[in-house]
């Protein structure tokens, strides 16, 4: 054991201090993988998050002057690869790893960025096509938002121009790349709706890397996007290229010179529409001439047209004929009624209380109630009776 005299006694800051400056030597540098749990973003804006594996933890933080360029968004469960150096934070004699760059491993950080900014938008409604708006058939101004520099613009007014000179374009232009790009993008579309004069917008640039793209799928240009008043013709890099504008865009063309001629027909192509139009008419027209025409010389050869004298008294002896029918049926008819009539008439005659009278019946009422007397029975001496015959009555008394 170590005399007094020997013996070093550290501090814990001293200890501390020590172990924070061997481990910074030892670790300069270091990349380390692992899986982002516990995250934490408290108001200062630095991160803070536990990177792990299946069998251990590191405490690791990522300050705001870094992570604010981060494309992607943290959250837990994320698998990412972190570089830094391995340090202590000496408050509480924790050793951390403190991170310069992170990455998402598998996916580049602009792919996962995408993703999450796809899915997000998505999930709002940003993509459906119920907000799509229709794009006009000859608009007379195109807005167009791209730099006034690249071969892009250049692009579109060529065939524009080719195809119909008279068109107006009005130009906001914009940085398509680069720190800032995404937000004149976006202000310059809100400009375009302000003036109200303009009737499609085509958004766009040409080819280039996903870097280069990038702008376009920033949440702020879909955001403009999707508020547009005007309809929007996405029109960003080659064909392969797909960013966040085009979903959120209500046509996506896969060039700058394809969106020109998407919002804008060929005059050629408009006079030949014409032409067939006005082709077809004329045949029509000629057809209907002809018809007519046919029909015409049909009737004229007809014979009430050659001889309409004979014709109409063909029609007065018809109508003669027809009488005539009419008449007989009309006595047929009656001699037919009278003779129903008759028989029912007959009928009624026998069926009734004269004709029966009239047979040599009578009948007998008890007076005062004039009740039919259909039982001897019934009377009594003294009682007095009507009886009714053919011709009149008389009375008598019962004795």
């Amino acid at each position: 054991m170590p005399n007094e005299e020997e013996r070093r006694v550290y501090t814990v800051t001293e200890l501390t201090r020590s172990i924070k400056s061997i481990l910074e030597k030892s670790f300069p540098e270091v990349w380390v993988e692992g899986e982002v749990s516990n995250l934490r973003i408290p108001s200062s804006g630095h991160m803070y998050f536990t990177l792990k594996d299946e069998s251990a933890e590191l405490h690791t933080v990522m300050f705001r002057g870094l992570n604010q360029y981060l494309r992607f968004k943290m959250e837990d469960g994320l698998m990412v690869v972190a570089f830094g150096i391995v340090s202590v934070y000496q408050r509480r004699g924790e050793y951390q790893l403190v991170v310069e760059k992170l990455e998402p491993r598998g996916l580049g950080a602009l792919q996962l960025a995408f993703e999450q900014l796809k899915k997000k938008l998505e999930e709002e409604g940003l993509f459906d096509e119920a907000h799509k708006k229709p794009v006009p058939f000859l608009p007379i101004k195109i807005g167009v938002v791209t730099s006034s520099t690249g071969a892009a613009i250049r692009d579109i007014i060529n065939v524009v121009q080719r195809r119909f000179s008279n068109v107006e374009i009005l130009v906001n232009p914009v940085r398509v790349q680069g720190e800032g790009a995404a937000q004149e993008i976006a202000r310059a579309i809100d400009e375009l709706n302000e003036m109200g004069e303009v009737e499609v917008m085509i958004v766009g640039r040409g080819g280039g890397s996903l870097e280069d793209l990038w702008a376009f799928n920033e949440e702020v240009v879909a955001r403009a996007i999707y508020r547009s008043q005007i309809p929007v013709i996405s029109a960003v890099g080659h064909e392969i290229d797909y960013t966040i504008a085009d979903f959120v865009a209500d046509l996506r063309a896969p060039t700058p010179s394809a969106a020109a001629e998407l919002v804008i027909v060929a005059k050629e192509e408009l006079v030949n529409r014409i032409e067939v139009i006005q082709s077809r008419m004329k045949s029509g027209v000629l057809n209907t001439l002809t018809l007519l025409k046919n029909r015409l010389s049909s009737a004229r050869e007809s014979y009430a047209f050659r001889r309409p004298k004979e014709t109409i008294q063909q029609y007065q002896q018809r109508i003669d004929d027809l009488a005539r029918s009419l008449a007989i049926t009309m006595d047929h008819l009656l001699e037919l009624s009278r003779e129903r009539v008759a028989r029912v008439a007959g009928k009624l005659e026998t069926l009734s209380p004269l004709g029966i009278l009239s047979r040599g019946y009578s009948i007998s009422l008890k007076l005062p109630e004039r009740a039919i007397i259909r039982r001897a029975a019934a009377l009594k001496a003294g009682d007095e009776v009507e009886t009714m015959v053919k011709e009149g009555s008389f009375l008598s008394r019962v004795r």
